[in-house]
């Protein structure tokens, strides 16, 4: 390998290392974030918020490792014109046509990196988070109660804070539970709780040694007892009617399917996911062909305005990515054209401004003398 190759692919992994990890950084920032919330609301589980967290990073990684090497081929490109190396280049016999073999050294490991992930794992990922959430829903109302933390059960039916056992055999310590009923608005305070199966399946949630508080909203009718033992019926939250459309369903499982499997599935939904599998590797390779002449700029001018229109130009290519999965999902486009057509528009495009770097205009006429 020449000393020029070896310094772009050496500058290209440089940028990349750096660029990968602040996005995963950001990424894992905003996922935990959100991931957290979910558990604070009793949406999932606090158990398994960092497992949900990094299988979803596998399916996050296609994209952030395209935008990494985008940006770290735009940006070598770019440095080498703005501080002059660019000069010594072509001053010794090179032009803009060889980045293309130092680039593609960078370009196709990565592309081939991002296969991998989108089929095969990425939908082992989508796989385990759909069971982590499946096994959540299926859990009792009171295996959903930690302690030390207020939980909300039935879309916020019922409240519940715990605190951690005191005697030997209890599940929980001291519990209180607010509960909304259509007439009745109550508060139940306990001094330990435990579940209790009957033999038809039912499950009960049992408190021992506590006070019922009723209250009827909008009237002064109000209800106070104790008790030595109250029970009342735990549902699951699987067997509730659940807000999520079909459309999202389908779409959760038709993510976790496996790739082979999408094949043998004959429609349009199953081969949009197949197009959108296939594109982000072809993506990633076209993107990095085309950061070499949009990274090509004058040293004379504002650096802001260049790096802009790339960037919008590599948006424009993932979204009309998507756009077209879309299409196809919904029967709009072929798949057999919906599967290389923006590839190849953005291929022609990238060989039209390596075509406009490239060319040597005229100089123009001087003006004859009078």
């Amino acid at each position: 390998m020449s000393l020029f190759k070896r310094s772009v692919v050496s500058e290209i992994l440089s940028h990349a290392g750096v660029v990968f990890s602040t996005l995963l950084v950001v990424w894992l920032s905003v996922l935990l974030v959100r991931l957290l919330g979910e558990a604070a609301n009793g949406t999932i589980g606090a158990d398994v918020v960092f497992g949900l967290a990094a299988f979803s990073s596998i399916t996050a990684l296609p994209i952030i490792l395209s935008v990494s090497l985008f940006i770290a081929v735009l940006t070598t490109v770019t440095r080498n014109f703005r501080e002059s190396e660019m000069v010594v280049w072509f001053a010794s016999g090179l032009s803009l046509k060889d980045w293309i073999d130092p680039v593609l050294r960078c370009a196709v490991p990565v592309a081939l990196v991002i296969s991998v992930l989108t089929l095969l794992a990425s939908p082992w990922a989508y796989r385990q988070i759909e069971e982590y959430r499946q096994r959540f829903e299926q859990r009792s109302d009171l295996t959903k109660v930690t302690a030390g933390q207020f939980i909300e059960t039935q879309d916020g039916a019922r409240v519940f804070f715990a605190e951690e056992p005191t005697k030997p055999g209890d599940e929980l310590g001291r519990v209180i539970a607010r509960i909304i009923e259509p007439d009745w608005l109550s508060v139940v305070t306990a001094h330990s709780a435990r579940v209790e199966k009957q033999p038809n399946g039912d499950r009960f949630l049992v408190l021992d040694q506590g006070r019922r508080y009723d209250l009827k909203p909008g009237h002064t009718e109000f209800r106070l007892f104790d008790f030595q033992r109250y029970g009342f019926r735990l549902e699951s939250k699987g067997s509730a009617s659940s807000p999520q459309t079909l459309r999202d369903i389908v779409e959760r499982q038709i993510k976790a399917r496996p790739t082979l499997q999408l094949f043998a599935d004959n429609t349009n939904v199953a081969r949009s996911q197949i197009m959108w599998r296939l594109a982000l590797p072809l993506a990633a390779l076209n993107l990095a062909l085309l950061a070499i002449p949009l990274g090509a700029v004058n040293p004379r001018l504002g650096r802001s305005g260049d790096i802009l229109m790339a960037g919008l130009i590599g948006l424009l290519y993932m979204n009309l990515v998507n756009l077209s999965r879309g299409w196809i999902g919904n029967g709009k486009l072929q798949f057999g054209i919906g599967v290389w057509l923006i590839h190849a528009v953005f291929t022609a495009l990238m060989i039209y401004i390596m075509w406009r770097k490239l060319r040597i205009k005229a100089p123009k006429d001087r003006p004859k003398a009078v």
